[in-house]
């Protein structure tokens, strides 16, 4: 009688464990991909709610043109920004001039901003570094302030931190061609997006020095870039610097609060600062001399790096604000805000500091940021919402409204629901006609009379607009809304 054999079952094998390559790539994703999610839902929170402003109501007055009448008044802002308005002319043209619509590029460049960040610092420093200083990025006011405008500036800053990472790349294997290519493409787009870009280019050129054999691949794609600028070059020396009358020379006053920007503790004059806002400053400046002083005792190319992309924009905008037309401007030091993280994470993620230690200091840090960060959400430093409805709610038939600046008509007709026409820095008499039972006096960015003298003079103007209404008009009622550009509103009647 035969016999069974029980032939014994094969087990599938354990399903195996990723390669460590494999690990290694996951972890990098997760690395860079992390603080690009924070600073993707940071923007996000309450994107709607505060009042566009001047500027954004320019965005899109210029990106709501058609045509010759487009490029005519892109050209009016001398092709600063140019490459912005036209992404802006595409996306209204397809979804409408919405808050949600003009302001989500920005969320989405504030988010590759952050991101850009730590695959940086994944490849000058390492993981710990890189993920701290992605962190550091996403919560900043100033990040997440320009990352929930209609304007250029969070752009910029993805296109520069990309540019520095594809910089870094050819630097470590000048013979490659994608990185190159790469290079070439972010920073031509960075300049398009804003001219203040190009200091970037200047910091990274002095990091050259320590990286000689990366001159000619630099070089050769710089010279493809400034092919590439031709057209900018055009039409800046076209409009020439009269579109920046309102930056005067740098003082105390503005120094302080571009420092309060580079740190991330305040955003001077849009909001009020906060109780941790000195504390918060102290701290990261005295991080950042402690950093500079160990770069220049060990020269290493990757905090020269971030040192240089810190210190030449700064320097080189100081310098030329007092030689030449002044650009000294929180907004503008933006460009260097990256560089900032990418060295605060460096000092303390030293291997010198205990792991737990660092990330304690890491996680205080963007504590104090989050007390600068939250109470800027929903607040509207130019309300013309507000400013808006209330003219619109008040007035009556026979009423007249005039703006002073033409400007300020862009905003009202945004919140009014009329076409918004590109009146950007007219400053001209506004015509009242005659048989208006009253007069409403709009006025925002109207010069000051301690301004540059282009300020002082519009501001002249503007008290002789409210005089000659004045005497047609004896009875006079003001309300003011906003505090960073205060918007007038006078009612002028018999």
């Amino acid at each position: 009688m035969a016999t069974q054999t029980e032939v014994p079952r094969v087990r599938p094998p354990a399903e195996a464990a990723p390669p460590p390559a494999e690990r290694g790539r996951l972890y990098d994703v997760a690395v860079a991909g992390a603080p690009a999610i924070v600073a993707l839902v940071l923007c996000l929170i309450e994107l709607t709610t505060r009042s566009l402003w001047l500027d954004e109501a320019a965005t899109v007055a210029i990106a709501g043109q058609h045509g010759s009448a487009f490029w005519q008044a892109a050209a009016h802002d001398g092709g600063n920004m140019l490459g912005y308005y036209a992404l802006l002319h595409v996306l209204t043209s397809w979804f409408g001039d919405g808050a949600f619509v003009i302001r989500l590029p920005s969320v989405v460049a504030a988010a590759c901003a952050a991101g850009a960040v730590s695959l940086l610092g994944l490849r000058l420093f390492d993981r710990r570094v890189a993920f701290a200083a992605g962190l550091l990025a996403a919560v900043s006011l100033p990040l997440v302030f320009w990352g929930q405008d209609a304007r250029a500036y969070a752009p910029m800053v993805a296109l520069v931190a990309g540019s520095f990472v594809a910089f870094a790349a050819v630097v470590d294997a000048p013979g490659r061609r994608g990185p190159w290519i790469a290079y070439v493409v972010l920073t031509t787009l960075s300049v398009y997006a804003s001219y203040v870009a190009i200091f970037a280019v200047a910091a990274q050129l002095l990091a050259l020095a320590w990286r000689r054999t990366a001159w000619r691949p630099i070089f050769g794609a710089l010279a493809a870039c400034a092919v590439c600028w031709i057209p900018l070059a055009v039409l800046a020396l076209s409009r020439g610097s009269g579109q920046l009358f309102w930056i005067g020379r740098p003082n105390p006053k503005l120094a302080r609060q571009v420092t309060g920007a580079l740190t991330s503790a305040g955003f001077e004059p849009n909001f009020h600062p906060t109780a941790v806002a000195t504390p918060l400053a102290i701290v990261t400046v005295a991080l950042l001399i402690f950093a500079a002083v160990r770069i220049a005792r060990r020269r290493e190319w990757g905090p020269i790096l971030a040192v240089s992309w810190l210190v030449i924009p700064v320097a080189l905008m100081l310098i030329w604000s007092f030689i030449g037309q002044p650009i000294f401007t929180p907004r503008n030091l933006l460009v260097s805000l990256p560089a900032v993280a990418l060295l605060l994470a460096w000092v303390i993620m030293s291997r010198a500091v205990p792991p737990v230690l660092a990330w304690v200091a890491v996680a205080i840090l963007i504590a104090l940021r989050l007390v600068v960060l939250v109470p800027s959400y929903g607040t509207s430093p130019e309300n013309w919402r507000a400013a808006t409805a209330y003219v619109t709610h008040a007035a009556r038939p026979g009423d007249c409204v005039a703006f002073y600046p033409r400007d300020a008509s862009m905003p009202f007709d945004y919140y009014s629901g009329g076409p918004v026409q590109p009146h950007v820095e007219q400053y001209e008499t506004p015509l009242v006609p005659a048989g208006c039972t009253r007069v409403w006096l709009v006025a925002s960015h109207q010069g000051l009379p301690t301004g540059t003298a282009a300020s002082r003079a519009h501001y002249a103007q503007y008290v002789a607009v409210r005089e000659a209404l004045a005497r047609r008009y004896p009875q006079r009622n003001v309300r003011s809304f906003g505090y960073a550009s205060v918007i007038w509103v006078e009612l002028f009647s018999r």
